[in-house]
């Protein structure tokens, strides 16, 4: 399997991840600021959904295309959002409260050949009508 994919899955896969595992899926999973070994990431999501559910919005059907090969999924997906609050270092990352926040949000994923291999924004779901 892909190694990318694999990250992606590792930092964001979370379908039984609830909000208040932040600080132990974080440090279980040996999660670490972009290009660091150790530096604290500011914010990681966990995606609430499978594998397959999260790998279709790289796809046609599951996904928009927004340029940049970035998909847009076309359903919301929920979502726990851990928030840094102190801890410069791994494994010492102490994320908000011990707990993140749960949402529903459209995701924003950049797509490598119809696979996820990076999160990269998600769009809160506000109903307008």
């Amino acid at each position: 399997m892909k190694p990318r994919y694999q990250k992606f899955l590792n930092q964001h896969l979370g379908p039984h991840v609830n909000a208040h595992a932040c600080d132990s899926e974080i440090r279980k999973r040996d999660i670490t600021a972009s290009g660091t070994a150790n530096s604290c990431k500011k914010v990681n999501t966990f995606i609430q959904a499978n594998k397959n559910d999260i790998k279709v919005v790289c796809g046609r059907n599951g996904g928009t295309p927004q340029g940049n090969n970035l998909f847009k999924s076309n359903q919301p997906f929920p979502v726990v959002t851990c928030k840094l609050q102190s801890g410069q270092r791994h494994p010492n990352c102490q994320y908000r409260g011990k707990k993140g926040k749960t949402s529903t949000r459209y995701i924003v994923l950049g797509c490598d050949q119809e696979w996820p291999v990076h999160y990269d924004e998600d769009i809160i779901n506000v109903n307008t009508g």
